[in-house]
C-alpha cells in the first residue's frame, strides 16, 4: 500500500483574539490564502494538481461562512478546477482534515491534498453562530441535568484527577517558558509563514512565572453550579487556559510516489489515525481514548514516542493525559503548547502537526504523537513518522 506522507508544513504566527490583535485586521479567508500559497510555492508545485483542500474552521459564520476553505483557495490564486470543503470536528477541526487528506491518498482517491484551518476569533467570536433555539435541546431527556461549558468541563477534571490551582499554574508558566526559548532559539523560523509584519506569536509571555500566574481569579466559578459539583475547588484562570487566537496552518499531503515523481522529500509519514468520543460533561477527556486506539493501531508503546504535542485547551488536559499514560513530561509539549502559543480552534489541528514535524526533525526523533480534546467529548490522535 502507497504511504501517506507529509511534504511540508507551515503556519501563521499566533494572534491575539481580539480587537486590535496582530492578526485582526485581515479577513480570514486572506489569512488561509497565506499558508495556501506559502505551501505551494515553499514546493514549486503547480496549484492545479491538487485534487483537493480540506479545511477545519469551527465558527462557521460571519466571514467563516459559506465553506471558507473554497473562498480561501480562490483568494489564493489557485485555479477554479482546485475544490475545497471545510469541516467541523470541533477544536480538533484541521487535526480531521489531516486524517480525511491522508485516508483519501491511502485510499487512492487523491494523489496530492491540502489539509489546513483556520480561525479568527477577533472577527469571528466564539459561540457566534449559535443563534434562536438551543442546538442542544434534543439532549434533554438524557441528560435531563444539564451538559455544561468546556471550563467547567476542565474544572471537573482538575477535581477529579486531584490537580491543584498550584499544578495548573506550574504547567502554564512551563508552557510559555518553552515557547519563549523556542523562539529565542530560532525555533518556530522554519514554520512561521509572515503576514505582513507579523511573523511570531503574539501570544506568548516570556516573563510569565507561576506565582505571577496566582494573581489571576477564577474564569467560570458559578455559585449556580457549587451544590451540583461540591468538589470543584475553582482552578480554572485566564492564565491556565488558552487564549482567544487568530491563525491559520496547513499541510502540503500526497502519495509517497507522487512525491517521488515530482522530486520532492516526504519530511514524515502517517502511521497511524483514531478518533474517539467521550463523556460529554467532563468533555475534555477524549485524548485518553482516543491514544489508546491509535497506540494500539499503531503497535508501538508510548515510551516509543519522541515527542507528544497535547493541545493545550486548558492545563488539566495535558495534566490528565500524563498521569494516565505516565509520559514523560519533558517530552510533552517541548515547544511550549496553546497556553502559550494560542488555540485558533480550526486552525489548531495543523499548527499542531507542524510545530511536531519540525521538532523531530530538529532533534532527530522519529515517532510523534499528537491528540486534542473537542466540543462535544471528542479527541482525534495521530501518530507520524519521521523520514
Amino acid at each position: 500500500m502507497n504511504s501517506a506522507v507529509i511534504v511540508d508544513v507551515v503556519r501563521t504566527g499566533s494572534g491575539k483574539g481580539k480587537p486590535g490583535g496582530a492578526l485582526s485586521g485581515v479577513h480570514p479567508a486572506e489569512l488561509l490564502a497565506t499558508v495556501l500559497r506559502s505551501v505551494v510555492e515553499r514546493n514549486d508545485l503547480d496549484p492545479a494538481t491538487i485534487d483537493d483542500v480540506i479545511t477545519g474552521c469551527v465558527t462557521q459564520s460571519g466571514e467563516h461562512a459559506l465553506n471558507i476553505g473554497r473562498t480561501a483557495v480562490l483568494a489564493a490564486g489557485f485555479p477554479e478546477s482546485v475544490p475545497a470543503t471545510t469541516v467541523d470536528r470541533q477544536c480538533g477541526s484541521s487535526q480531521q482534515a489531516a486524517h480525511f487528506a491522508a485516508q483519501g491518498v491511502l485510499a487512492g482517491a487523491y494523489d496530492i491534498v491540502v489539509a489546513c484551518g483556520v480561525e479568527s476569533m477577533s472577527r469571528v467570536p466564539m459561540f457566534s453562530s449559535v443563534q434562536g433555539k438551543d442546538p442542544m435541546a434534543p439532549l434533554a431527556a438524557r441528560y435531563p441535568q444539564g451538559l455544561v461549558n468546556q471550563g467547567i468541563g476542565a474544572e471537573l477534571i482538575a477535581a477529579r484527577w486531584k490537580l491543584g490551582r498550584d499544578d495548573l499554574d506550574a504547567f502554564a508558566a512551563r508552557s510559555h517558558a518553552r515557547a519563549a526559548a523556542t523562539t529565542t532559539e530560532g525555533g518556530f523560523a522554519a514554520e512561521i509563514v509572515p503576514v505582513g509584519e507579523h511573523s511570531a506569536d503574539e501570544t506568548v509571555r516570556p516573563s510569565t512565572t507561576a506565582a505571577g500566574l496566582t494573581a489571576l481569579r477564577p474564569s467560570f466559578q458559578d455559585p449556580a453550579l457549587a451544590e451540583r459539583f461540591p468538589e470543584i475547588d475553582w482552578s480554572i484562570t485566564p492564565g491556565n487556559s488558552s487564549p482567544l487566537t487568530d491563525g491559520a496552518s496547513a499541510g502540503l499531503i500526497m502519495s509517497e510516489e507522487r512525491a517521488a515523481a515530482l522530486g520532492l522529500r516526504p519530511r514524515a509519514r502517517f502511521h497511524s489515525f483514531a478518533v474517539a468520543g467521550s463523556d460529554p460533561l467532563l468533555m475534555l477527556t477524549g485524548v485518553v481514548p482516543a491514544t489508546h486506539k491509535a497506540l494500539a493501531r499503531s503497535g508501538l508503546t508510548i515510551d516509543a514516542i519522541d515527542a507528544y504535542e497535547v493541545n493545550e485547551a486548558f492545563a488539566p488536559v495535558p495534566l490528565l493525559w500524563q498521569h494516565e499514560f505516565d509520559a514523560d513530561p519533558d517530552r510533552l509539549n517541548p515547544r511550549g503548547g496553546a497556553i502559550a502559543l494560542g488555540h485558533p480552534l480550526g486552525a489548531s489541528g495543523t499548527r499542531l502537526l507542524t510545530t511536531l514535524v519540525n521538532h523531530l526533525e530538529a532533534t532527530g526523533g522519529r515517532y510523534g504523537l499528537q491528540t486534542m480534546c473537542e466540543g462535544g467529548g471528542m479527541a482525534n490522535a495521530t501518530i507520524i513518522e519521521r523520514l
